[in-house]
């Protein structure tokens, strides 16, 4: 039987592009992270949906929302994405999306909107998430209120500080307080 751990994984590679998550061992090194979080929906002994989020400084990263293909439609990431908001109130929430470009970004971008998240209009790239890779370009969404410049400039640096481990780009601004 695979142990949770290896059916997050799998469902991490069902889901998301190669660009988009870690290795294998690279992401299981993360469980022992205390910044890092897991939130998982079961049915019937087997994990078909989970979330991961981080905790930094004033606000929190989702960084993955993923839901078995044969369920979504069905509210279960809905229900996921709204019990790990609510359960930590205490901080705005941030995550990446695709920009606006092809009909499924579009989808996943109105499926936050729907559930109160902003798209900002904020140059942002991901920094590789594997070796020999390039960084994306990304938007970023926050929940439950927009973000200045200022603030977005202060969670693209701690995003590449304390979750992809990588310099800020050139021409650093100084962030606000969120």
């Amino acid at each position: 039987m695979n142990t949770t751990f290896d059916q997050i994984y799998a469902l991490m590679e069902r889901s998301f592009p190669v660009s988009e998550y870690r290795t294998r061992e690279g992401q299981r090194r993360l469980l022992s992270n205390p910044s890092y979080r897991l939130y998982t929906t079961e049915e019937s002994g087997r994990i078909v949906a989970f979330l991961s989020l981080w905790r930094l400084d004033g606000f929190r990263f989702i960084e993955h929302l993923a839901v078995d293909p044969d369920l979504r439609g069905g509210g279960v990431g809905r229900a996921l994405l709204l019990r790990a908001l609510n359960a930590e109130r205490d901080a705005p929430a941030v995550l990446e999306v695709e920009p606006p470009e092809t009909e499924l970004s579009k989808r996943r971008i109105g499926f936050y909107q729907r559930n109160g998240f902003h798209l900002h209009d904020f140059p942002y790239c991901q920094p590789p998430m594997r070796p020999g890779q390039e960084p994306l370009p990304l938007r970023l969404m926050s929940w439950p209120i927009p973000l200045d410049p200022a603030a977005l400039v202060r969670v693209r640096d701690e995003l590449y500080a304390r979750v992809y481990r990588a310099a800020p780009p050139a021409g650093r601004q100084e962030g606000a307080n969120l």
